[in-house]
């Protein structure tokens, strides 16, 4: 259960990150500038970024600017280190992820323009032992390799992205051999990790020294980058900023620091300071303070799109990408390694280059709208204007969230629109990942860490994207899975990184990289492709199944991902060993006290549920051996809850049974005591389940309830993604695996509770708290004890 134990830092990263309100009450101790004419520009941009930086979560952020050569503005924000509040800066170290990749390409174009490598020769030439199949007969060259076209798989099978071993360049490299070519070379763009692993080998072999060596004393060196390297024990660890990681479902932690064995494609560290100086040498067409890093014909071939036609002006260079802003041509390149998200670009035709980093998963949308948002505020002020006006969008109002939620859909496209906790977010049909809505005037506006831009336009029953009207409909219970699914459908993978294969509208999908869908093209019995867009663009699928057909694994375009074994079969009660005998732990917490309040509460006005409606249907696992901890700790199954909240759950099982199904009640009001055994019997990896008895939970204030659905016809529960009281990721309540039903199943419950008046628990879907819990105080009295003092009455 190491994927508890990391969810468990999310309190510690999100009370660093409420810091971040105090983002420009100082200086931090390290920054450039702003050069005087900058001042303005500069004032504007800071305000949208610590603006950008709360909205989307990022605990730190640093940025450069350069123009004509000279870095005239550079500084840090946040907490490059929440735990030990470390503010960013700067010279703060940073992983730059693919980024890495210009810095290899210019170490093989010195070579070239040496002639001592050959951009169309073969790269068996220089690797005789490398040898993927290729049954398209055009041999794979470096310029295939740098420029994308080669058609190798994005991952190697070892030192791929997910590989925490830290494997050799070489074995990295070689592992493709056997690996068959997903095109033709030439023909398609793929991006590939695997083609530039094999790039910087090349380099390694042919010149007799380790990579990262070679790299810094040919490339790095000239080019006056002081604090950056290919290998972490570089001496630059200390100043290395910690980055997060976070999931669909709302975990948060700490971010991995292995090295990728495909170190040329993502491993470098750096600092926006040594990124500037980069910019400034591209700038100065490759002419260095000590001499020449490159030619600049060079630098022009590696800004030239490869094997596209003669008027293409966007696309992949050797190394760089290449694209259009404000009718100039754009160069550069973005990094997204765990934890950090990076953008470098430049526009060489106005001398003008930026470069950003910051320390959040998958936080390319934001870096890169920070980074052209500064290259716009530079370009005003060379043309002596105003500073550019820098908006950020706002927070959609939770009505609204809550009324336009639900299912859109046209003839070409549909979404799905879902309110979470007043906030709103968008999935499209056949693949991407889910976005959150912002407002921007009068319209929606996907904005968040990982993606932004696609505006909608929203009326009472339709909503508008791009001129295309999507009509509301109807929200019905979706078909189940086909059973040949099934044994399909579950967890793969690292804790660090882990792939989900889920079912959703009727396909097939794979999750990878915690947020990006792709739905599966079946091909074979066992065999699937993505689609032909996207990250793993053509590869395939392919699961191996044990003889009960439950699959044990799945091979990801030759990177496998071995079955995590997570929560319990469907039907089955998840159980723990209790750290202490049941009997022991009872007579302890019997003889405790529960904390002492002070605040003033309502009296207690606890009502038996089914006294106000007898339809409800009770299945209270205390009150029996059916439960996690496998002892009774009831004498009676019955649920009681403060009147308020009783009515409001009646309310909710009555509007349910309209579209047949009733609330199904596996625990209400809890005795103090009860609360105390469960924490001291549960080990620690699973205390995120049980509630903290210095503090109480809510159950013993009578104002939470456990509950699911019962489906009324079929005359059992519904089965949802996990089971009640199970210990693990399948428990949170926006966990994003299962099937299309079960998600279904468990969002309708959230939804129908929500409406009158309660809150669910993030970690437990089953899990209910009333909006006025915190109104009553702490009880610690038997069910029999609650008889007796109602008789009273």
């Amino acid at each position: 259960m190491a994927t508890l134990n990391l969810a468990r830092k999310r309190g510690m990263l999100s009370c660093a990150l409420v810091l971040l309100v105090c983002i420009g009450c100082e200086s931090t101790p390290k920054a450039i500038g702003p050069r005087q004419d900058y001042g303005a520009a500069t004032g504007a941009l800071e305000h949208f970024i610590e603006e950008e930086m709360n909205q989307k979560g990022l605990p730190a952020l640093s940025i450069a600017l350069v123009d004509d050569q000279e870095v005239v503005w550079a500084r840090g924000f946040g907490l490059a280190d929440p735990t030990d509040s470390i503010p960013a800066t700067s010279e703060t170290v940073y992983r730059v992820g693919s980024v890495s990749k210009l810095f290899t390409d210019i170490a093989v174009m010195q070579l070239v323009e040496r002639g001592e490598l050959d951009l169309d020769t073969p790269v068996t030439e220089y690797l005789t032992e490398f040898d993927p199949e290729n049954p398209f007969g055009t041999p794979i060259t470096l310029r295939h390799l740098m420029s994308h076209r080669s058609g190798l798989v994005r991952e190697p099978p070892v030192g791929h992205y997910f590989d925490s071993s830290e494997p050799s360049l070489r074995e990295t490299a070689l592992s493709l051999n056997g690996t068959e070519l997903v095109y033709a070379p030439e023909t398609t763009a793929k991006y590939s990790n695997a083609a530039i692993a094999v790039v910087g080998y090349v380099l390694e072999h042919t010149q007799g020294v380790s990579f990262s060596t070679y790299l810094s004393r040919v490339v790095l060196e000239p080019l006056g980058m002081s604090k950056s390297a290919f290998q972490r024990d570089s001496g630059l660890d200390s100043d290395i900023a910690m980055g997060l990681m976070w999931t669909l479902d709302g975990r948060e932690f700490e971010a991995p620091t292995f090295e990728l064995g495909m170190a040329p494609a993502g491993s470098m560290y750096s600092t926006v300071e040594d990124l500037a100086s980069f910019i400034s040498v591209l700038l100065a067409g490759g002419e260095t303070q000590d001499g020449r890093l490159l030619e600049r014909q060079t630098l022009d071939e590696m800004w030239t799109p490869q094997f596209s036609a003669a008027e293409e002006t966007v696309g992949f260079g050797i190394g760089f990408g290449i694209s259009e802003f404000s009718g100039q041509r754009r160069i550069g390149h973005n990094g997204a390694i765990y934890g950090f998200a990076t953008e470098l670009a430049v526009l060489p035709e106005d001398k003008i280059g930026v470069a950003v980093v910051a320390t959040k998963d998958f936080g390319n949308a934001v870096v890169e709208r920070i980074a052209n948002a500064a290259l716009e505020t530079m370009l005003s002020v060379r043309e002596g204007g105003e500073p550019t006006v820098l908006v950020s969008s706002d927070a959609i109002s939770p009505v609204t969230a809550r009324r336009i939620s639900g299912r859109y859909q046209s003839d070409e496209v549909g979404i799905e629109l879902t309110e979470w906790a007043g906030r709103l977010f968008m999935q499209v049909d056949g693949g991407g990942s889910v976005m959150e809505l912002r407002s921007l005037g009068d319209t929606l506006l996907v904005d968040d860490a990982h993606a932004h831009g696609i505006r909608l336009i929203a009326t009472e029953s339709a909503v508008s994207i791009n001129g295309v009207t999507l009509t509301r409909v109807p929200d019905r219970k979706p078909p189940a899975a086909p059973s040949r699914w099934s044994g399909l459908i579950g967890e793969y993978g690292w804790d660090h990184n882990t792939l989900y294969v889920l079912e959703r509208n009727g396909s097939l999908n794979v999750l990878i990289e915690w947020l990006l869908y792709y739905p599966l093209d079946q091909v074979g019995h066992d065999e699937y492709l993505f689609p032909e867009t996207g990250l793993y663009a053509g590869e395939n699928v392919v699961f191996t199944r044990t003889e009960s057909g439950r699959a044990s694994g799945v091979e990801v375009g030759g990177v496998k991902f071995e079955r995590r074994q997570v929560g319990t079969a469907a039907g089955e009660v998840f159980r723990i060993e209790p750290l202490f005998p049941v009997e022991e732990l009872r007579t302890i917490a019997l003889e405790a006290d529960p904390p002492v309040e002070t605040d003033e509460f309502r009296e207690p006005d606890l009502a038996e549920v089914i006294e106000l409606d007898a339809s409800v249907k009770l299945d209270v696992r205390y009150a029996s051996t059916n439960n996690f901890m496998s002892a009774v700790f009831y004498d009676q199954p019955r649920a009681f809850l403060q009147r308020p909240a009783a009515e409001a759950l009646v309310r909710a099982h009555r509007a349910l049974g309209q579209l047949g199904f009733s609330l199904l009640i596996h625990d209400a009001y809890r005795p103090w005591y009860v609360t105390k055994m469960f924490w001291d019997a549960t080990p620690v990896e699973h205390k995120i389940f049980v509630a903290n008895p210095a503090s109480g939970s809510r159950h013993n204030r009578g104002s939470a309830v456990d509950v699911t659905l019962y489906d009324i016809g079929a005359g059992q529960p519904v089965q949802m993604v996990g089971g009640y009281d199970e210990f693990s990721a399948r428990s949170y309540a926006r966990y994003p695996g299962g099937t299309s039903r079960q998600r279904w199943l468990r969002d309708l419950l959230r939804r129908m509770m929500e409406d009158e008046g309660f809150n669910v628990y993030e970690f437990e879907w089953w899990h209910f708290d009333h909006a006025d819990w915190s109104a009553y105080p702490i009880l610690n009295l038997t069910f029999e004890q609650l008889d007796s003092n109602r008789s009273e009455h």
